[in-house]
């Protein structure tokens, strides 16, 4: 007997759908045959299968059976065609009638109890099945807790191959989980050890930390051993606003398809921040594999992708950067198939001004040769420094600094600034595109509009470009920081103040 289910296979951050087909009582030895290009991690849940289907209460079939994976031209990986073969299955030999397996979309992974575990992209799984116009999905149940963020559909949450067979045959009156029961859907109030307050003196540097996040924009911090670079960076997260849920769902699909223990490593609506350390591979950063997968770039979508001691990362690795950087998301060839990965990611990075770290440091003498600085800041090229929208060279804090009992502003206090300078930006681009966009990410097409100046700011703006060589892609950046930072004082227009304050930030272009 046929009996048919649907299931679904992971492709970069999004679901595809497969369809499970049984079909028992065939002619010939009595055993059980899967096809469909599984991988070995399919083929093994066989033996998993009988077991949990053994311990459950239902019998081994005793003739030939044919399991399909279709379409046959998609390679399965994983082990969440557990649960749908095992329901598929029971329901061919008529252990069970299954009714409604049609009408769901099934997965998880069996022990060989019987219970279920928890499985990778339960998120992007829930988004494939309201697109199918499915009833409603059955997953493990830690995966349904991070489904039910989806509005629109029935996720339900099992812990056994008997709780599913209830499910379906015996019209279980469990009702569906709610966005109000997923741990993820809380504002996390994350009691941060960092502050900062905890930064001594540093003003221009707060203030250009200030800047970035308002607007979105990448950061490159440059300065001495002990200039306070790591320390405000690990305070960044601090005055990181909240996403919007429809940014959080696409962080959370990210990271489920990344690891099936999510809730033990993200549970709350906050955004990514990832630091890799510099010897990391170009595919690490940028993502890839024979199957390929999300990198660090993906993994600090919508949020922070920290990069301390920029010159020490490889030249290549530094260079993948540039398209994600300019188009918010990365495409990857591979034999195994292409995709697409969203990475949309602020960028903030730290590095000396030369290999020993103290030229220009007053209280330190720099023992590096010109060839020496060259070859060090070269490392960085052109076109990734013009995608880095603010640069701000900070010295060493001072010993009365350090000493003074007065502590800088807190980060709440920072913090609420940076909402009241987000909530701006809402609702101007609401009129126009994307409320969720920032200034960092003004179309071209808008610019003129959004950025903008009288004849005497572009007379001024004019002159900058001349005496400094700005490119083309610069001009852009200032017109866009000093956006952000005329939203920060609320002001509708940009000033000549806004506009000499975003000028100084790209003062390096000089000199790198």
């Amino acid at each position: 007997m046929l009996s048919t289910s649907l299931s679904a296979t992971l492709s970069g951050v999004s679901a595809i759908s497969v369809t499970v087909e049984a079909n028992s009582g065939e002619k010939g030895d009595p055993k059980c045959v899967l096809v469909g290009l599984p991988d070995a991690s399919v083929k093994e849940s066989m033996d998993r299968v009988f077991s949990s289907i053994g311990n459950a209460g239902f019998s081994k079939p005793r003739t030939h059976v044919t399991i399909n994976l279709a379409p046959g031209d998609v390679r399965k990986e994983g082990a969440a065609f557990d649960l749908p073969i095992a329901l598929t299955l029971l329901s061919s030999t008529g252990q069970i009638e299954g009714k409604g397996l049609k009408d769901y979309l099934i997965a998880g992974e069996l022990a060989l109890s019987g219970a279920v575990r928890n499985i990778k992209g339960g998120l992007a799984m829930t988004i494939l099945a309201k697109k199918l116009g499915k009833k409603g999905i059955l997953l493990p149940r830690e995966s349904a807790l991070e489904a039910c963020l989806i509005e629109g559909i029935d996720v339900f949450g099992i812990d056994s191959l008997a709780e599913a067979v209830s499910f379906f045959d015996y019209g279980s009156e469990r009702l569906p989980l709610s966005r109000s029961d997923s741990p993820y859907a809380e504002i996390k109030n994350s009691s941060y050890q960092e502050d900062f307050s905890d930064v001594k003196g540093q003003h221009a540097l707060r203030r250009a930390v200030e800047v970035a996040i308002a607007g979105g924009h990448n950061l490159l911090i440059i300065g001495p051993p002990g200039a306070g670079k790591s320390m405000v960076a690990k305070r960044i997260p601090t005055i990181l606003p909240e996403p919007e849920m429809d940014e959080f769902l696409e962080i959370l699909n990210i990271y489920s398809i990344q690891d099936s223990s999510l809730h033990n490593k993200y549970n709350g609506m906050l955004r990514p921040v990832r630091c890799p350390h510099h010897t990391i591979s170009d595919v690490g950063l940028l993502g890839g594999g024979t199957i390929p997968g999300p990198g660090e770039i993906s993994l600090a979508h919508n949020g922070i992708l920290f990069l301390d001691e920029l010159p020490e990362f490889k030249r290549s690795a530094l260079e993948v950067l540039r398209q994600p950087l300019e188009d918010g998301e990365v495409t990857i060839s591979r034999s195994a198939g292409k995709i697409t990965l969203p990475s949309r990611f602020m960028l903030v990075a730290a590095m000396n001004p030369c290999p020993c770290g103290y030229l220009g440091d007053s209280q330190n003498n720099c023992k590096c040769s010109m060839p020496q600085i060259q070859k060090y800041r070269s490392k960085i090229s052109g076109p990734l420094m013009d995608r880095i929208d603010i640069h701000i060279e900070t010295p060493a804090v001072k010993i009365e600094e350090i000493q003074s009992e007065k502590s800088g502003e807190s980060s709440d206090l920072i913090r609420s600034r940076i909402l009241a300078c987000r909530k701006f930006q809402k609702v101007r681009y609401k009129k126009f595109v994307n409320y969720n966009l920032t200034n960092a990410r003004i179309p071209q097409n808008l610019m003129d509009v959004i950025c903008e100046i009288g004849e005497e700011e572009k007379a001024l703006i004019k002159k900058a470009m001349e005496q400094l060589s700005l490119s083309a892609r610069a001009y852009n950046k200032v017109l866009k920081i000093s956006r952000t930072i005329a939203d920060l004082d609320q002001s509708i227009k940009i000033q000549n103040k806004h506009l000499l304050e975003a000028i100084q930030y790209r003062s390096l272009d000089r000199n790198l």
